[in-house]
């Protein structure tokens, strides 16, 4: 669980991504550097269009996750793809805001979130992401929910919806697998899942 002091962090690090560069910010735009990265782990469009749909700050907490992996030795393709993707459907709308309260209330009022995320409920169909030129999907059927829970119910089902995004962009199972246990504990799939799981979490903490 992350903590309430680390997502205030998150969250101010994140304005970066937003300001322009003569006010101190990072324009939005990934460096050269990194967009050949994000290039050379995913291979084909389809994941590419996965992960350009993130916002700036995502993407940014994306690579570094990636890179810490890649600086640390690992070179295995599906825990890569797994680091860019594991938040893609945190693009369906989840701002910054309401990640700083989401870390709140995982602390002090964890059933107050469980109520607003509406986890349990049958929310979820299995749809794939909207291309720029259809209409936006809802997976969640957010329209029977008031726009203010929104958030929370993608906190909630965001590992779900990311697994499915990117088995239908044809990345590897696995990589669904480790998107969709990524905020989860390993579960005893096998040793090989458990330890790329573990190094994904490993890398998404730090950063």
């Amino acid at each position: 669980m992350r903590s309430a002091p680390y997502r205030a962090y998150q969250f101010f690090a994140a304005l970066r991504a937003f300001l322009p560069n003569w006010a101190g910010g990072l324009g939005g735009q990934l460096s050269p550097a990194d967009r050949s990265l994000v290039e050379s782990i995913l291979v084909t469009p389809a994941q590419r269009q996965l992960f350009d749909r993130m916002l700036p700050n995502d993407q940014r907490h994306a690579v570094a996750v990636a890179r810490t992996l890649w600086q640390a030795g690992h070179r295995h393709s599906a825990l890569l793809q797994a680091a860019l993707l594991h938040d893609v459907a945190k693009s369906l709308g989840q701002p910054l805001t309401h990640r700083v309260l989401i870390v709140l209330l995982e602390k002090f009022w964890p059933a107050t979130l469980h109520r607003l995320s509406g986890s349990g409920k049958s929310l979820f169909v299995d749809q794939p992401p909207a291309s720029s030129t259809q209409q936006q999907a809802d997976p969640l059927q957010t329209a029977q929910l008031p726009a203010w829970r929104h958030p929370f119910v993608i906190h909630a089902y965001h590992p779900v919806i990311g697994a499915a995004w990117v088995r239908q962009a044809g990345c590897q199972p696995q990589v669904a697998e480790l998107i969709l246990h990524h905020q989860a504990e390993p579960e005893a799939i096998s040793d090989d899942f458990t330890r790329l799981l573990t190094l994904l979490k490993w890398a998404d903490n730090l950063n």
